[in-house]
Order: C-alpha cells, then structure tokens, then sequence
C-alpha cells in the first residue's frame, strides 16, 4: 500500500471522531425529516414496483470463460456488481440482504431476489466495499462470503475504519486492507497471475450504520486499473469539483460508474441523481461510456422506481453521452465505444 500524491487531494481529514468531507458539506439530518416525511406522504409515484421484476437469473457457467474484449460487468442492483478486469475477478459493494436495513423485519426491501446465488460465485479475487452503508454492505451477505471457499483467496480492500465492521462479520484480519484518500494497493490474483491498482479517492458522502456513529468511518470512491483497462466507480457522492481533477490525473477511463438513484433536492449534496451524474461524467472528460448505478432495487427516495434510468437515458440522447446499462444478472462485455441499453425496465415489459 502506498499514496500517491496529487495536485489538491489530500488523505481524509477529521475533527475529532468524525471523519470530514472533501468539501463543506451541510447535512441537517433531524431538521430535514418533517420535510422528507411530507415528501413520502404527499408523492404518488410508483416507488415499489407494482408487478414483480424479472425473474433475472444469472447463468454461471459464463465465467469459464474470460471475457474477449478483457472487461466484463454482472449488474447484480443498485451498486453490487461482479467485475472481471484483465484476468482479476472482484465483487464490488455486495447486498445480497433482502432488505438495506439494520433489521430483517422493516426497512427497504429488495425490488428482485439477487440473479447470482452466493453459492454459485465463481473463485473471487477482490472484495471492494466503498461505506458502511447499508445498501453498499449487506451484513448478511459479508457472513456467508466470509465462509465461501469462492472468497477464501480474495483480498478485501475498503475504507478506513471499515476493516472492523468486516472482522465483526467474520472476514479474516489478515485478509483485509483499508485505505485513506489518495492510498492504492496492487492486488494480484492467485488465480490468473492478474494484478489489479485499487486507488481510494474522495467522495462527498458519509458513513454509519445507525444515528450515532456517523462519520466515524470513512466513505471513498475507486479506480480500478488492471493491464489494459482503466475503470472509475464512483460509489455514493453528490457533485462536487473534485471530478474535474479524477478525470484529469486518472482518466480517461473505459467504464464510469456513477450513482443515478436515491437522490432529491433535499440531499443533492451527498446523492447526484442524474443531472448530477451527467455534469460529472462530463466534468470527468465525458470519455468512454457511463454507467448508471445505484438504482433499481431498494427504495430509497420518494421518487418512482423508474425515474432515475428514464432521466439519466433522456440526459444521455440530449448530450451525446454513450450509455451502458445492462440487464440484471447478464454478464456483459464492455467494448469500447459501444453502448448497452436494456429496457428491461420500461413499463411495457409489465403489462
């Protein structure tokens, strides 16, 4: 592990316990919830899907076979995705929980059942987990991969502090690397022989898996770069400067994820929506194709279930940006220059 240095980014700074933003961030969580509360109570969109989706079933015997083209992306919902990269497999910020709550009883529930059995997993090389969070790290799901022979050779690279919380759900200590702001590590497949650079960068978000430890662990974006292919995801963050110079120091890149969903003017600071993703796709270089993350699968936002692929594909046509949206559950080739758009979402599909 070792940072690397860059014109503005910094490691993570904290007052006190807290771990603080890139930028000035205002939050006001307890003054926000009579309003969030009117929001949920007046809206009338279709926030749950109606009709059940799919089924999306994910046929693993495709991974006997390295992808042609070097990258391929299994969209699991919302931000978990299986990525294999130049020969190195890696799972990234997995949920197989049915509900992003802290109890199995109440709490967002799960829009579809996960298209890829745990059991099923091919042998995994890397476990990213971007915040503790969660919609980004399932508890349920870290215990039975922490006793997968699938998993038993990976590396699990995180955040600061969230090495803990995954040693709590039975990940091995030895097993896991947490990173600052502007820090990388190499990690190489035992597997293939594949190396893989995993650098942690800021994103403006936060941390905490209940009311009273917020901030106290850190919350991060990646670049992911393996021998051909150079990849950002981008995780939870709202729009902020910083994009400009990730696209400048470590672009361009083949396939950017960034988050669509669970976004409203009231929290626009630490969700971008999709306006937000466009300005930084944009910000970023606008080069190689944009991936939608974080939506379709919990609801987490008085907006309908839809809205945030409907805008992101309305933003994309307006301004020429290629966008790459798969089927859940489908492993799919990333080829440059090529989009992917699957309208498996679109009301048509339920009538």
């Amino acid at each position: 592990m070792h940072p690397r240095k860059v014109k503005t980014f910094t490691r993570a700074k904290k007052n006190g316990r807290k771990f603080l933003n890139p930028v000035e961030t205002p939050m006001g969580f307890l003054g926000m919830m009579p309003k969030v509360l009117v929001l949920y109570l007046r809206n009338k969109d279709e926030r749950f899907p109606r009709r059940p989706l799919g089924p999306f079933r994910t046929d693993s015997r495709v991974y006997e076979r390295p992808p042609t083209s070097g990258l391929r992306v299994t969209w699991l919902g919302h931000s978990s995705m299986l990525i294999e990269i130049d020969g190195l497999r890696l799972l990234v910020d997995p949920v197989w929980d049915k509900r992003a709550s802290p109890f199995s009883w109440m709490g967002p529930k799960r829009f579809f059942p996960a298209p890829l059995a745990l059991e099923n997993l091919p042998p995994i090389d890397l476990v990213l987990i971007s915040h503790d969070h969660y919609d980004h790290l399932g508890g349920e799901t870290i215990t039975k991969l922490a006793r997968l022979a699938a998993i038993e050779k990976a590396r699990w690279v995180t955040s600061v502090g969230v090495g803990a919380e995954l040693r709590d759900f039975g990940v091995r200590e030895e097993a896991i690397t947490e990173l600052d702001w502007t820090q990388s590590v190499i990690v190489k497949s035992e597997r293939s022989g594949a190396e893989l650079t995993v650098i942690a960068l800021p994103a403006r978000h936060f941390s905490g898996r209940s009311f009273w430890n917020r901030f106290e662990t850190l919350w991060s974006s990646f670049v992911l770069k393996g021998n051909r292919h150079n990849i950002y995801y981008g995780a939870d963050s709202g729009m902020w400067d910083g994009f400009t110079e990730i696209g400048a120091e470590y672009g361009p890149f083949d396939l950017t994820m960034l988050e669509v969903g669970a976004y409203n003017e009231l929290w626009k600071a630490i969700h971008m929506g999709p306006d937000g993703a466009t300005q930084a796709f944009a910000a970023m270089g606008a080069t190689g194709l944009l991936m939608p993350i974080h939506w379709g699968l919990f609801e987490l936002a008085p907006h309908a279930w839809r809205q945030p692929i409907e805008r992101i594909t309305e933003l994309a046509d307006k301004f020429g940006m290629k966008l790459w949206s798969p089927e859940p559950g489908v492993p799919t080739e990333v080829v440059a220059g090529e989009e992917r758009r699957s309208d498996w979402w679109r009301a048509s599909h339920f009538k």
